[in-house]
């Protein structure tokens, strides 16, 4: 992946929920574009990192084995624009797992507002047809996503209130 639209982990409860932030910073190129004057972070991009929380959580249910994509964003609803400077926080709950994907529920926050929220539907890609097209690789979940999630203070993820390590 070549963006990586959360900067760390604040919570995650495996099978569950997740929290993460991404500090907004008028550092970031995508500013310098949208808009000149006036720094709002790209709808597009807040639903990107509102995905990746929710696409690390349905993967890591089955240790990353599943090639997780997005598969449908039924309903985003966007309550304000969002600003360099501000912190956005990514909350992701699971709604439904299946063996061919899941739903998830995502909420946005800047302090304690909600800025945005969606609903998320993933797919896990078939395993014989998906090695076929791409090989044993896991393009999806590569260490870069599997290290953020590690990054979690003592690398600790819950399950179902015991503590486990995050591998990657």
């Amino acid at each position: 992946m070549r963006w990586i639209w959360i900067d760390r982990f604040l919570d995650f409860e495996s099978g569950k929920s997740a929290r993460a932030i991404k500090n907004l910073s008028l550092a970031e190129d995508h500013f310098r574009d949208h808009f000149p004057g006036y720094p709002v972070m790209p709808a597009a991009l807040i639903l990107e990192g509102l995905a990746q929380t929710g696409g690390i959580l349905v993967g890591e249910v089955n240790g990353f084995q599943e090639k997780v994509v997005l598969a449908k964003v039924p309903r985003a609803v966007f309550h304000r624009e969002m600003l360099a400077g501000e912190q956005l926080v990514y909350d992701a709950e699971i709604l439904h797992l299946r063996p061919e994907g899941a739903a998830v529920q995502g909420r946005v926050s800047v302090g304690n507002e909600l800025t945005a929220e969606a609903e998320i539907f993933f797919a896990h890609l078939d395993q014989a047809r998906s090695g076929q097209l791409f090989g044993d690789r896991n393009f999806v979940f590569s260490g870069e996503m599997k290290y953020l999630l590690g990054r979690m203070t003592g690398d600790k993820i819950r399950t179902g209130g015991s503590a486990g390590t995050a591998e990657g």
